[in-house]
C-alpha cells in the first residue's frame, strides 16, 4: 500500500538522484510542497469564484495540476516534494479526518459497508477481465486494473504487480489508467451530486464503495459536506483494508504454480488504524462534554482539506493522455466495467 505507483511509474527517473540527507535534496523536497501549496491556492481561489465553485477546491486543484503535466510535463527538479506531498500528507489528513466521524456509525454501518466493499471488489475485477476478454484485451494488464478499481487504484496495483509478476510497463499503464478513469468519475459524481435524491451520508456511501483511489473518494464527497466525506472515507478504507486478504490469495495462488518465491511480504495501511483512533477520539466524551470541541475539530478539518487539495496535484501531474492510448481495449474495459460498479454502488447505497 505504501508504494506510490503513479507518483514513480508514469515517469522516466531524472538523470541524476538527489539525495534526501543533501542540499539539493532539501531543496527539492521544499519546493516540490511549496508548489504542491500553491497550485492549491490557486485552486482554492477558483473555487472561491461564483460559478466556479460547483467543482470545489479539490477538483481544481487535481484539474490543474494535470493541464500543468500535458503543457510543461513534470515537474522532476522537485519529485520528492510532490511525492511526499501526495503519499504522506495524503495520509495524514486522511487520519485528521477520523475526528469528524461518529463512532456510532462505525458500529451501525461498519459491517454492512464491509460487505458492500466485498461485493465491489469481486465485482469489479470479474466484470473487468469479462469484458476485457470480449474485446481481446490484455489479460495481465486488464487483471491490474479489475484490481485497482475494486480496491484502491494505483496503490493496489502496486503492491499486487509485484505478485503477478506484472510487466513493468503493464504496472506504469494501469497507474496512468486509473488517475485518468477515476479522475473523470470524481469529476463527473462532483458535477451530479447537487441532482442526485441521495441524502449526504448515502452519497458519501456511494463515493467510499465505487470510487477508485482514496483520493477520488475525498475529492467527490467533499462536496456534499464533512459527515458525507468521513464515511466515504470509512467505506473506502474498508476496501483498502480488503488488500490484504487479496494479496494474501494472489500470493498463495502464484506460490502454488510456482511463479513467486516465499518469503514476500506485505505492508499494512497503518493509517486506517490512525483514522478509526481519532473517530474515537473525536467522538469520546468526559463529564458530559466532548473532549475535542467542535470548533477545534471545524479547525482540523479545514486544514485536512487544503493538505488533501496539495496531495490532488501530485496525483493530477501524472495524468498522461498520451500513455493511455497505448491499450485501449484494457482502458475500454475498465471504463465499461467502473460505469456498472458505480450503477452497481448506487443501488447499494
Amino acid at each position: 500500500m505504501n508504494k506510490p505507483a503513479y507518483q514513480t511509474l508514469m515517469q522516466p527517473q531524472p538523470q541524476r538522484q538527489r539525495e534526501p540527507g543533501t542540499r539539493s535534496g532539501a531543496l527539492a523536497m521544499a519546493g516540490g510542497i511549496g508548489f504542491t501549496f500553491m497550485i492549491a491556492l490557486i485552486g482554492y481561489g477558483l473555487s472561491s469564484l461564483p460559478g466556479l465553485s460547483i467543482l470545489g477546491q479539490l477538483a481544481w486543484a487535481i484539474l490543474i495540476a494535470a493541464a500543468f503535466r500535458q503543457l510543461w510535463g513534470y515537474p522532476e527538479a522537485v519529485r520528492s516534494g510532490v511525492q511526499f506531498t501526495a503519499k504522506k500528507l495524503l495520509r495524514l489528513a486522511i487520519i485528521l479526518y477520523g475526528l469528524k466521524l461518529n463512532i456510532a456509525i462505525v458500529f451501525s454501518q461498519g459491517l454492512g459497508l464491509l460487505l458492500r466493499d466485498v461485493v465491489t471488489v469481486i465485482f469489479a475485477i470479474l466484470m473487468t477481465l469479462l469484458i476485457a476478454k470480449w474485446l481481446k484485451g490484455d489479460h495481465s494488464l486488464s487483471l491490474l486494473l479489475g484490481i485497482g478499481t475494486g480496491v484502491c487504484g494505483a496503490a493496489a496495483i502496486a503492491a499486487v504487480s509485484p505478485i503477478l509478476k506484472a510487466k513493468d510497463e503493464d504496472t506504469a499503464l494501469g497507474a496512468g489508467m486509473i488517475a485518468f478513469i477515476g479522475t473523470v468519475f470524481a469529476v463527473a459524481y462532483t458535477l451530479l451530486q447537487p441532482f442526485l435524491p441521495l441524502t449526504p451520508e448515502r452519497y458519501g456511501i456511494w463515493s467510499g464503495i465505487s470510487l477508485h483511489e482514496l483520493a477520488h473518494v475525498a475529492l467527490a464527497a467533499a462536496p456534499a459536506g464533512e459527515d458525507a466525506l468521513a464515511v466515504s472515507l470509512l467505506a473506502k478504507l474498508g476496501r483498502v483494508f480488503l488488500l490484504i486478504p487479496l494479496s494474501l490469495v494472489l500470493m498463495y495462488w502464484m506460490r502454488r504454480t510456482g511463479r513467486v518465491e516465499k518469503g514476500s511480504k506485505l505492508e499494512f495501511p497503518w493509517f486506517l488504524l490512525g483514522f478509526i483512533a481519532l473517530s474515537l477520539l473525536g467522538s469520546a466524551e468526559w463529564a458530559g462534554q466532548p473532549i475535542i470541541q467542535d470548533s477545534v475539530k471545524g479547525w482540523i478539518t479545514k486544514s485536512a482539506s487544503f493538505v488533501l487539495a496539495m496531495a490532488m496535484v501530485g496525483l493530477g501531474l501524472n495524468i498522461h493522455l498520451q500513455s493511455l492510448r497505448k491499450a485501449w481495449r484494457p482502458l475500454l474495459a475498465m471504463s465499461i466495467a467502473s460505469v456498472l460498479l458505480s450503477l452497481l454502488a448506487f443501488w447499494m447505497s
